[in-house]
């Protein structure tokens, strides 16, 4: 196996290599560090998730600052 054929399967299912990855990387995290502060991490990751979606959002849409600008 080559590493093009690696990628095609990667690229294929890549939800459940992203699910498999970030499973280690939580379980890394809650062996290392404990599971509250594993959960902590998460939890900061979602939100800066969420945080960065949202401005990739309005900035696609019309402009990031216009969004905020508008009377109400």
């Amino acid at each position: 196996m080559n590493w093009q054929d690696i990628w095609h399967l990667l690229n294929e299912h890549r939800g459940k290599a992203l699910g498999i990855l970030l499973g280690l990387l939580f379980g890394w995290f809650a062996i290392t560090y404990g599971v509250l502060k594993a959960i902590f991490v998460a939890l900061c990751a979602g939100a800066g998730f969420y945080i960065g979606r949202q401005f990739d959002q309005r900035s696609r849409e019309s402009g990031f600052f216009s969004g905020w600008l508008k009377d109400k």
